[in-house]
């Protein structure tokens, strides 16, 4: 195929990813200067088409970037008013008294929201400083300079064929060139994963370590609604299977969300995250809950737990990595929207302070020092210890350990020093002769549900005629090499159903239905032969959350 030509646009800071860290990044740099010239690529059908987050929202990064967010009209509307913590039995449950824990772990404070409506709300404080805001722009490629610096990204490239050759409907993109690209894409980004990886930038850190978070939202019997109430569980029906959890918070209009995550650092190769989800429902207290509702939203989304250990450098030549591309997820208080909000405003502040100097292109490290010195990586090194604790010693070892480091954190010192997370969750998956089958009920159409039917309610749309966004690096891994030593995980993990092994003429076939992706990138994370490559489909593409 002839070399493509692509018309090109001039910025002073191109960004990538219209969630929190994007647009704090955008808004930020508006306000230190008016004429800068901004431009944020979303590659979701409108910004919050891709948010999916817990939530319950510390404000502290909304009170740091827009200090009168309420006058402004911010849809923070829930606060907090009652904080729960469950270990669960199968048939029981037993309440964990708030008082022990660090002061860090109360909710008092903050809000329950929806983070696509508050990344819609953002979007247009963005527009309303200029910020050209371009949804439906898939970033596809990095564009490098002549020093090997990043100097911006192609964007809106439409129409490819399956087969990856330019249809009658095909459209170039263009490439936006910056002074200073921002890639906000969130967890495991394509374009992220290729600059740590040409720059090196996470040689000194330890391995990045995931979790796979499952949400739907219910619309609930009014008797059983108690706005402004948070509850998180622990326990059933995990057990030593999995590391993870659950959090169920009542927002407005009788609606509830309840979600599920688990942590893909589990050995087990049959195990089925989604269906761990499905199985919870059906605890006496969460059944109870759920009686008489209805589901109305799905979604899935990786989650990264490997906090202030594992923080990339966030720097190269030309381009800066903000909130979820670094991993800044505070673990045990499980938030990270705060911390995004926060580096895209310390992003900004370094890039304005560059330009304004003259600079460009090169390596913005007063940001990526703040993010370590600042108040992020206060919040994360106090809480450095829990996740390493958990992933060797299991639930009540965190519980009990990891609260008294979190504890002699507060003072300022640790017992522990610094634990590392040794392998990588691919790296962390057993052999299948090592482990049982796990024998999941049907689900029950009532408060349990099948992949596909769940992922309809993810409004996940994918043109068909496109090349697969799923690249598998060596297609004969997975009938060779995962399906004989692993049973093919991929079967399993995957919260959508888009990989499935079928029998052909007596062969076992390696299907990959792409249509159903709802872009949680756990493919990416936890296959063991890491030959699964998440890249971005087409524009608008993928699903579309309504107030997730």
């Amino acid at each position: 195929m002839a070399e493509i030509e692509r018309e090109s646009m001039e910025y002073d800071v191109v960004i990538v990813g219209g969630g929190p860290a994007g647009l704090s990044a955008a808004i930020r740099l508006k306000q230190l200067d008016p004429d800068c010239q901004v431009v944020l690529l979303e590659k979701g059908s409108e910004v919050g088409a891709h948010i999916l987050s817990g939530a319950v929202l510390d404000p502290c990064g909304l009170d740091a970037l827009i200090p009168d967010w309420k006058d402004k009209g911010a849809p923070l509307n829930v606060p907090v008013k009652q904080d729960n913590f469950y270990m669960l039995g199968e048939a029981g449950r037993v309440r964990v008294p708030n008082w022990p824990m660090p002061p860090l772990m109360s909710n008092h404070g903050n809000y329950i929201v929806s983070m696509g409506n508050v990344c819609r709300w953002m979007a247009e404080q963005a527009e309303g400083l200029g910020v050209e805001i371009f949804p439906g722009m898939a970033c596809s490629e990095l564009v490098y300079g002549e020093t090997g610096e990043v100097k911006g990204v192609v964007a809106g490239e439409m129409g490819l064929q399956s087969d990856g050759t330019p249809g009658p409907q095909y459209e170039p993109g263009m490439e936006l060139h910056g002074k200073y690209v921002m890639l906000a894409e969130g967890v495991r980004g394509s374009l992220s994963k290729e600059v740590i990886a040409k720059y090196d930038l996470a040689r000194d850190a330890e391995p990045q370590k995931y979790g796979l978070g499952m949400k739907e939202i219910w619309e609930i019997d009014p008797d059983k609604h108690n706005e402004g109430e948070v509850t998180h569980t622990m326990g059933w029906p995990l057990g030593k299977n999995a590391g993870g959890g659950s959090f169920i918070y009542h927002l407005e209009n009788n609606q509830v969300y309840v979600g599920f995550v688990v942590h893909l650092n589990y050995a087990n190769p049959y195990l089925s995250p989604y269906h761990e989800f499905q199985r919870f429902k059906h605890h006496p207290m969460v059944a109870e809950l759920l009686k008489g509702g209805k589901r109305v939203a799905y979604g899935a989304r990786a989650i990264s737990e490997g906090g202030w250990q594992s923080m990339p450098k966030a720097v190269a030549p030309g381009v800066a990595l903000l909130g979820c591309s670094v991993g800044l997820v505070n673990v045990p208080r499980i938030k990270g929207n705060h911390n995004a909000m926060l580096s895209g405003k310390a992003a900004a502040e370094a890039a304005h302070a560059a330009l304004k100097a003259g600079r460009a292109s090169d390596e913005l490290t007063d940001y990526d020092a703040e993010l370590r010195s600042g108040p992020i990586g206060k919040d994360l090194k106090r809480v450095r210890n829990v996740k390493p604790l958990w992933s060797r010693y299991g639930l009540f070892a965190s519980l009990a350990v990891g609260g008294l480091d979190m504890w002699t954190n507060t003072l300022g010192f640790s017992l522990l020093g610094t634990l590392g997370h040794k392998k990588s969750d691919a790296e962390a998956t057993g052999t299948a002769d090592q482990h049982q089958p796990i024998d999941y009920p049907k689900p029950d159409g009532t408060l349990s549900f099948d992949r596909l039917t769940n992922v309809a309610f993810s409004f996940t749309n994918h043109e068909e005629s496109q090349p697969a966004h799923l690249k598998l690096l060596d297609p004969d891994i997975p009938i060779e090499v995962n399906l004989p030593r692993y049973a093919e995980p991929a079967q399993r993990y995957c919260p959508a159903g888009v990989y499935e092994v079928v029998e052909e003429g007596g062969d076992a076939k390696f299907v990959i239905n792409f249509q159903n992706c709802v872009h949680c990138k756990t493919c990416d994370i936890k296959d063991p032969s890491q030959n699964i490559k998440w890249t971005v489909p087409q524009g608008g593409d993928g699903p579309n959350y309504p107030n997730m």
